[in-house]
């Protein structure tokens, strides 16, 4: 390195000098590669930062970057995170990732873990083992919409099996997580699902993340039309410098062609949204100040949980279901750290409205807005919704709209949101059926595993991911409707109506033992915390039909959505739970802390009585939700706080399946061997029987 790049670097990075956390050793160019050729020799811009140029001593190419965001000069720095130092000094998301998977270590240093991210992966080691640690690698497709070939489908079941836990897990945006991948086998991975149709760019990092959209393959004009703004949205926020097939697949594309109109939208720069002549002329060198989601859907269906995110897009139709436009939502999140009220989940508010040609200026500018003015010096706060929350509604718009060189309209009317499932056999609309799958907690293994596999590749099908973790088989022939039933329930995969209706709704995130932020479990956990919440229902004399929505984090980051759920259970100690109350089956309300450092033996103290009082005080179909909020957070702390236990007179021997006591203690008895009720062992045996008699019969 030369002694003017040298000195370039020192001015630019004054104020890490004193630190000794956050100097990064200096950069002496990359190796001799293919991959990293003069194509990204880039624009220095000076007036921003005065970022060194950096040359290698093998190669007279110059590599220079372009820093955002533009900020007036000041005599003092501005305070960055070490993030942000991280991704200003990576030559766009590459150094030093690429010289750390080259060594014989099977982790990665700091700086490399934190860019590793932008490649859809996270590094994580088994917090269940002791002494060394035992270092992997997590790695996150992205599928806007949740669609998965069927040649994508059929790789990620192999390298499950081949690279990783021998498990596929579906998210909450749509997409697979493929657990246990180890440092050497990371380049083989990464290539064969960018070979097979697939991309892992952008799943995690400081950038927009999967998009998301209803799942159900509708042959319907609004269904169609979300799916392709979100496909358009995807790629229109795509990284463009090439670090990505640099990185994995030694510089070859494997992109298909883009619309025109993103390309269009994209390489607009009528009201200065873009970095001229930069490789990246949406995100810059520093990218966003933290991860960015959107998620599109159609009026009245909020399988999305569309508040949650940072840009909300719904089609609007006219009356003969023609789209013209979008409404726009902003705002959403769910992140927040315990015991930090500075810290919150936010639901998402009206923007505007914009007619359908502007929708990838409107989202650009979004993006563009929060790029220049979210908060770069602590990641707690860097989320759109802490801008919009400081500045106003009012303001972030009128900033907005600079960046779109219009005025939003005001929203349109929409009819009331639901939750909708896509569970079970439906038709598409095109003479096809496809079948939505729960699967609990995501979690593809097993006998489950190798049915779903066997049924894929026998009939070519496609799937989906739904928002909620489970998938659908897409493009069905009639005729395919009873062997494949037949298959599903033989694999475990039964019916939604004999599935329990807890199950159906339930979320949870990975948690222990991969994720390093849990603090107690989630995933392992849900399947008996909902056996329990059954139990309660059971006890106090809520009929089998009864549902609500539960979810379970690990720790308060909130990827399972809690803050949205009836009951939502967030770890906030060993074994320990926070428990929020107040959000609506329709996914509409946000939750609120009811109480928190529940223990876990401890949880039924407090649900025997929520419960009780819902079903003994509600009104007619009022869901838990709604009943928490109406009685208040007061009123139920006292009803806790008072409780005896369930009166004896809403003790039943349930009749209606034990023709006497004896009959039902002695089931009791059996059912306690699997730590179940006796009415839920009863019901388990004639819904097992059911769906058997069923499928034996022609559909």
């Amino acid at each position: 390195m030369s002694a003017a790049a040298a000195s370039s670097i020192g001015a630019a990075n004054t104020a890490l000098v004193t630190d000794p956390k956050l100097q990064l050793k200096s950069f002496n160019g990359f190796r001799k590669n293919a991959s990293y050729s003069s194509t990204y020799s880039l624009l220095l811009d000076t007036r921003i930062h005065p970022f060194s140029s950096i040359s290698s001593s093998t190669s007279p190419a110059v590599i220079r970057a372009v820093s955002t965001p533009v900020k007036q000069e000041t005599a003092v720095e501005t305070k960055r995170s070490k993030v942000e130092i991280f991704k200003e000094q990576s030559n766009f998301i590459r150094y030093p990732l690429n010289e750390e998977l080259l060594t014989d270590a099977p982790n990665i240093n700091e700086a490399a873990t934190q860019l590793i991210k932008f490649h859809g992966s996270y590094q994580q080691y088994n917090r269940d083992e002791r002494g060394a640690k035992s270092y992997s690698f997590m790695l996150r497709t992205k599928n806007p919409s949740g669609k998965v070939s069927n040649q994508l489908y059929l790789a990620m079941d192999d390298l499950a099996d081949q690279f990783g836990i021998g498990t596929l897990r579906l998210t909450t945006r749509q997409t697979f997580q493929l657990h246990g991948v180890i440092k050497k086998d990371l380049k083989t991975v990464m290539s064969t699902i960018i070979k097979n149709m697939g991309s892992t760019l952008g799943a995690c990092g400081d950038l927009n993340r999967n998009v998301l959209a209803p799942a159900a393959p509708f042959v319907r004009k609004d269904y169609l039309f979300a799916q392709e703004t979100a496909d358009n949205i995807a790629a229109l926020l795509t990284p463009q410098s090439g670090f990505y097939y640099d990185m994995w697949v030694d510089g070859e594309q494997f992109m298909t062609a883009e619309p025109p109109e993103v390309v269009k939208a994209r390489n607009d720069n009528t009201h200065g949204t873009n970095f001229p002549d930069s490789a990246e002329p949406i995100y810059g060198t520093q990218f966003l100040p933290r991860k960015f989601k959107v998620a599109v859907t159609v009026p009245t269906d909020n399988s999305v949980d569309l508040l949650t995110n940072d840009i909300g897009v719904v089609v609007v139709c006219d009356d003969n279901g023609e789209p013209q436009g979008f409404n726009l939502y902003v705002g959403g999140g769910m992140g927040r750290t315990h015991r930090m009220e500075t810290t919150f989940p936010r639901l998402a508010e009206p923007l505007g409205y914009v007619p359908k040609e502007d929708i990838l200026y409107a989202v650009k500018a979004i993006v563009v807005t929060q790029r220049e003015n979210g908060r770069r010096d602590d990641r707690r706060y860097s989320r759109m919704k802490y801008l919009i929350d400081s500045w106003g509604i009012d303001k972030f718009r009128s900033v907005v709209e600079g960046y779109y060189g219009k005025k939003f309209e005001s929203t349109k009317a929409l009819p009331e949101w639901e939750f909708k499932s896509h569970l079970g056999w439906n038709e598409q609309g095109d003479g096809r059926l496809f079948c939505g799958l729960h699967v609990d907690s995501g979690r593809v293994k097993g006998i489950m595993k190798k049915t779903l596999r066997e049924i894929i590749e026998k009939y070519n099908l496609n799937v989906r991911i739904t928002p909620n973790q489970n998938i659908v088989l897409c493009d069905i022939r009639p005729s395919w409707k009873r062997p494949i039933t037949v298959a599903l329930a033989q694999g475990g995969l039964l019916p939604p109506t004999y599935v329990d209706p807890l199950n159906i709704t339930a979320m949870a995130c990975p948690a222990l033992p991969l994720c390093p932020l849990a603090i107690t479990e989630a995933e392992r956990g849900i399947p008996d915390l909902l056996k329990r919440v059954r139990a309660v229902f059971e006890k106090v004399g809520l009929p089998y039909n009864e549902s609500i929505v539960v979810r379970v984090t690990g720790c308060p980051n909130g990827c399972a959505r809690p803050y949205m759920a009836e009951l939502g259970l967030v770890g906030d100690g060993p074994n320990s739970y926070q428990i929020w109350l107040g959000g609506t089956p329709a996914q509409t309300s946000l939750a609120r802390t009811f109480m928190n450092k529940v223990k876990i033996q401890d949880l039924e103290k407090v649900f025997e009585p929520l419960f009780h009082s819902w079903k003994s005080k509600r009104k007619s179909k009022e869901s838990f939700g709604d009943f928490t909020n109406r009685v208040g957070f007061e009123k139920l702390q006292e009803i806790v706080d008072k409780w005896e236990g369930v009166p004896k007179s809403s003790s039943r021997y349930y009749l209606k399946l034990f023709t006497d006591k004896e009959t039902f203690e002695a089931v009791d008895a059996l059912a306690r061997v699997e730590n179940k009720s006796a009415h839920q062992l009863a019901m388990e045996v004639i819904r097992n029987f059911a769906a058997s008699q069923q499928n034996g019969k022609s559909q």
